[in-house]
């Protein structure tokens, strides 16, 4: 990807960017959580709707996780009464499944659970524009379906529900966010008119991020010049000492939030006590998240075991839906550095040849930054690489054991990420069995 410098500053490439999506798309809405970044898109585009097409109808969506801070919750609210008269709301508070990266026996947790409404976290919203059970106007809705689906198919019932036509959910995402979110706008194959802030969901459904090329000091600018309510945890998340990185209002469940729990103790303590009896693994996470316990170099090895062999011990101790999901990603992975290869840096692949490892070139990668050489390894796949400076992307069994140690079920920690193909197995499974932690997959056990 080339960068192109444009002779304009971010907030008027943003002004730019919605005169185009206000002629293009006949159905809008905004996609709220509550944080900085959705929060700032929804001031600005109504701000721009209200002085050029104020005609024009703004949807504004939030989906509600029904774990979050009393801060989150209030400032929703605020923000929803605020705007009521001049948008449609859409507060959803469904049953949905939603990944938990901290208990080795739950792959997902479900907010808004009606078999659990005596240890909800929070008491269900009573608005008018609430959606739940018993008020779902969503059609596209499943029960316990995914969280991405969930989001996903309340745009193709938006435009549904607006007769059609081309609808666009406005989204709060930057490139700077992360690797994997700049990496996703590089990618123009599903993109809108050779755009790449615009991206296809299903027929006439879309995406669009126009705020994807701003930085955080942006962000922060704009809620300071145009004098915009924002969400006031960022203040107390500041006065902790954390990072900008480390400032998140999603799931406190999942990967990049998990290590922030222990701040739910301080910051929220009402919550934090329903958090630990809502979700396993809430209090270890919480004591050990940022610790060296959790930490990939200084996490221990049994003795009398190498780290395959550990890792063939943990398998045997979880529950056969796990240890199938983690088998098979395994299996993949070790197929992929013995067929494929991957992209590494010319110095990581000098350090690897010196110290012995049996690897060899297979052409280039076209998945990474200035088309690094593709790696393969020639027989076994290497116990650990600890002798070797970094040890990101090099495969290993090491990484194949944090996996598990860390509860990563998708094993993002070895590149993997949740396949379409997946995620439409578990809607199916969901729909045909109340609980799917109480079916038994009729499948053989793989081996590794």
């Amino acid at each position: 990807m080339i960068r192109e410098y444009l002779h304009l500053n971010v907030y008027d490439a943003f002004l730019e960017r919605m005169h185009f999506l206000f002629e293009e798309f006949g159905n809008i809405y905004v996609s709220f959580s509550g944080g900085k970044d959705s929060g700032l898109l929804l001031n600005l585009v109504l701000d721009y709707r209200n002085q050029h097409y104020p005609e024009r109808t703004i949807g504004v969506f939030h989906q509600d996780f029904e774990a979050q801070y009393t801060m989150t919750t209030k400032y929703v609210e605020r923000t929803f009464e605020r705007i009521k008269d001049q948008v449609e709301s859409y507060w959803v508070c469904l049953p949905m499944a939603t990944r938990t990266a901290l208990s080795s026996y739950e792959m997902y947790w479900y907010p808004w659970d009606d078999t659990k409404k005596d240890i909800w976290i929070r008491e269900m919203p009573q608005k008018e524009y609430v959606i739940n059970l018993e008020n779902n106007i969503m059609t596209t809705y499943r029960y316990r379906m995914h969280q991405e689906d969930l989001a996903k198919q309340f745009g193709r019932w938006y435009r549904n529900a607006h007769d059609g036509g081309k609808t666009v959910c406005l989204l709060g995402m930057r490139a700077d966010e992360s690797l994997q979110r700049y990496s996703g706008f590089l990618n123009k194959k599903y993109g809108y008119k050779d755009t790449c802030w615009i991206s296809k969901q299903f027929k006439d459904v879309w995406c669009a991020s126009p705020l994807y090329d701003w930085s955080t000091n942006d962000v922060w600018h704009a809620n300071y010049l145009f004098g915009y309510e924002y969400n006031r945890l960022y203040d107390l998340y500041y006065m902790a000492g954390l990072k900008p990185s480390q400032m998140r209002v999603a799931s406190p469940f999942n990967d990049y939030a998990k290590d922030a729990l222990n701040l739910y103790r301080v910051i929220d303590p009402e919550i934090w006590c329903k958090l630990v009896g809502r979700v396993q693994g809430a209090n270890f996470a919480s004591i050990y998240g940022k610790t060296k316990a959790m930490g990939y170099r200084n996490i221990s090895l049994p003795e009398g075991y190498t780290w395959k062999s550990y890792t063939k011990f943990l398998l045997e101790t979880l529950p056969k839906r796990l240890r199938n999901n983690y088998i098979k990603k395994f299996n993949t992975s070790i197929q992929f550095w013995h067929e494929t290869g991957g992209g590494l840096d010319e110095e990581v692949i000098q350090e690897l040849q010196e110290k012995g490892y049996q690897i060899k070139r297979n052409g280039v990668s076209n998945y990474t930054l200035n088309k690094k050489s593709r790696i393969v390894f020639v027989g076994e796949i290497p116990d650990h690489t600890d002798d070797i400076k970094s040890t990101k992307d090099i495969p290993s069994w090491k990484r194949m054991c944090y996996c598990i140690l860390k509860n990563d079920h998708i094993c993002r920690f070895m590149g993997f990420g949740m396949t379409r193909q997946q995620q439409k197995q578990l809607d199916i499974i969901r729909r045909k069995y109340k609980s799917i932690e109480e079916f038994e997959y009729e499948v053989q056990k793989p081996s590794l």
